[in-house]
């Protein structure tokens, strides 16, 4: 008999903060091989992202901005780094690796692969997605993606935008 397959309403999204500190942490307790790894993503999702806030929950570090809930978390493991696109489905050319809801990723082995091209343009074009695991304002998330994405990437480069009337 097949097991059942829980979902998981029972586990509660990261507590946002505007305070790094919380990562500063996570990336010091990484193995030192993958230092130079998580470091590199870190700084490039900071570069890339402005106004972000930051999290560790289920000993992962999460990137969210206030009105797209989480959109990327890093996921550590003995040989490489999982960059997670939480709304990475959506992209135009998605990440290759995962199939589960909105989620896509990439595993980063190397510095070099920190540095890919392709990476830095999927780190930006998530940066205008709402992300999945907390919700944003149903002003945002109740429109269709492409005029949430407008609204947002606009909100993230600083500029109001109003909302394309529908009719």
């Amino acid at each position: 008999m097949p097991k059942e397959i829980k979902g998981n309403s029972g586990r509660k999204p990261p507590e946002a903060s505007a305070s790094h500190s919380d990562i500063d942490r996570w990336l010091g307790r990484q193995m030192p091989h993958l230092q130079p790894i998580v470091h590199g993503l870190d700084e490039a999702i900071r570069a890339t992202i402005p106004a972000l806030h930051y999290a560790v929950k289920w000993k992962r570090p999460y990137y969210g901005l206030p009105n797209l809930g989480w959109i990327i978390q890093l996921a550590a493991y003995d040989v490489s780094v999982n960059v997670v696109f939480l709304g990475g489905a959506d992209f135009g050319t998605p990440p290759p690796l995962g199939t589960t809801d909105r989620t896509r990723y990439v595993k980063v082995t190397s510095l070099a692969d920190a540095q890919r091209p392709e990476l830095h343009e999927w780190i930006e074009e998530q940066a205008a997605l709402r992300g999945g695991l907390e919700s944003c304002p149903r002003s945002i998330c109740s429109l269709p993606n492409a005029e949430a994405s407008r609204l947002v990437g606009a909100l993230a480069r600083g500029r109001p935008a109003a909302p394309t009337p529908v009719g």
